[in-house]
Parts: structure tokens; sequence; C-alpha cells
């Protein structure tokens, strides 16, 4: 079961409950949206999910998934958490020390990736910079917190990055990770009852050209250096998120150079227990597709 925010047939965008790839309930008031879910302590939470299931009704048809984000939400990423993310990231820059140092220094790399309406859904447009020539795909496993700092569930997010943009300087990650179409989170949310070792989970990726797979590769969250926990300590420390955070943990399936993303390709990520994120690519901000 998954929590997803859909568009419905008549065009209203609502929060309900995935199973067997169809919305067999929706949340009602009080809790009827997603930061409203969020704004409650994880019992709460618990308590209001399965209260919704237990109630489900008929499958509604021709329904739309959207992005797991709303109201203020923020996405949030984590970066060289795996070995491999730090062997890429000397690999591409200038400075590559600054990345052995952050593997292995008690504070993380964490940095904002996106606010809502930056963010792509299931089946969505990602969007790679139309100023940047390496470009690549970054799949992840996210964990969604809420406002009291609790793990209250899991996704699947794509940190989609320039890694030539990055490359150049530490000092222009902002733009190499946060533009309009650069983070696709979906399909829904695993509540983390659900998932009993978020640490033991296998994360696949392949990536599609005129209808040929050209590049695929697998790994498992159990290279992950840092604990969740940790990750979440160290945003919540001197910050608040009345509505609830998203924070992508960082990745170990990192493309070769020289491959880098084209405008059509397809991107295809899946994780256990999460289902699976696909996504078209576009070149330049006039291919972004705007959030609902």
């Amino acid at each position: 079961m998954q929590i997803v925010r859909f568009r419905a047939a008549d065009g209203a965008v609502a929060l309900g409950a995935l199973r067997n790839e169809r919305v067999v309930a929706r949340f009602k008031p009080p809790v009827a949206t997603l930061p409203e879910l969020l704004r409650l302590p994880m019992d709460e939470f618990r308590t209001v999910v399965q209260r919704t299931v237990a109630i489900s009704s008929p499958p509604e048809w021709d329904t739309t998934l959207l992005a797991p984000v709303d109201g203020l939400m923020e996405v949030w990423a984590a970066g060289v958490t795996y070995q491999r993310s730090e062997e890429a990231r000397r690999e591409e820059s200038g400075t590559p020390d600054v990345y052995s140092m952050v593997y292995n220094a008690d504070r993380p790399e964490i940095f904002l990736k996106a606010t809502p309406r930056r963010v792509v859904g299931p089946d969505g447009t990602v969007v790679v910079r139309s100023d940047s020539t390496w470009d690549v795909p970054e799949p992840e496993l996210a964990i969604v917190v809420n406002a009291h700092a609790e793990i209250v569930g899991y996704t699947i997010g794509d940190d989609v990055s320039s890694r030539s943009i990055e490359g150049e300087n530490p000092l222009y990650l902002p733009q190499a990770k946060l533009y309009h179409g650069a983070c696709a989170i979906g399909p829904g949310i695993t509540p983390a009852w659900e998932v009993p070792d978020p640490y033991d989970l296998a994360i696949w990726m392949a990536i599609e050209r005129d209808n040929e797979v050209i590049w695929e590769g697998e790994t498992r969250t159990s290279g992950l250096k840092r604990r969740l926990e940790e990750l979440v300590s160290h945003l919540f420390r001197e910050d608040e998120f009345p509505d609830g955070a998203i924070i992508s943990t960082g990745t170990a399936l990192v493309p070769d150079s020289p491959f880098t993303l084209e405008a059509g390709d397809t991107v295809e990520i899946a994780i256990d227990r999460l289902g699976a994120l696909r996504t078209t690519v576009a070149r330049g901000k006039s291919g972004a597709v705007l959030s609902a």
C-alpha cells in the first residue's frame, strides 16, 4: 500500500491510498492533504492511514499520480553517502579532496533540492540544463519525514545533476542541482512500517534511448555510510518543517563518463517495496512541465 497524491477523473487533486495500482481510498477532512497528514506525530499518522485504508471504497478509474509533495514541503538531498558517489564526485571535480573530506566527516552534506513546484511526478518530464554538457540521473532512496522529525515513510527520488557545472567548482552546487525539473519523486509514499529494513533494499535504474536500454545498473542501500536518522537530525538541527520534508539519501549508481542524458531519453528507477518511477528527459527550462 502507498499514500499517493492523484488527480481524479473530475480533475480534482486528492490524497489517497494506492493498492494494486488502483486508488482504493481517499483521505477525508480534517486530514485530507499530505501536509495535514505530515503534521501528525507518528502514532497518529499511522492511525489515520490505517483507518483510511480499512474503509476503502471501490477503485477509482482514470486517475493520474502526482508527485507526493505539497504545501510548504521541501525536498532536501544528501551527497557523498556511498563510496561510489564519493568516487564519482572526485572524478568530476577539480578539487577532489573536498569530497573525500565530506565522505569521512562527522557532518553530512545536505542541500536543498526542490520546492513542490519544481518537482516532477511519475511519468513526468525531468530537465537537464541547456548550459550543461554532462548530465546524469541519480536514483536514490528518499525518506519522508513528518513535522516532528520522525521517518514516516519512503519513496523514490531522482536527483538529476549537472556534473559539468558541479565539477567546475563545488560552490556551483546549487546551479548543478536546484532548478525547475531537476527532481523527480514518486510514485507514492510507502509507510515506514511496511519497510522492515531500509538498509537492505535493491535499487535498479535503466536508461532508454530510441527504445533501447543504453545504461543499466543495480545496487543496494546496504552501502549507505550514513544512518537515516543522522540525516534527519542534521536537517532539523536548526530548522523546522511544519508540513514535513523529504530527504533524498544519495546514490551509488552513477553512469561513467562520458555518458550524459539527452532529450528524449527515458529513465526508470525501481526500489524494493517502493515501486518504480519512470520519467522522460527534456533539455532546458522550455521543456519543463509545471507541477500540480
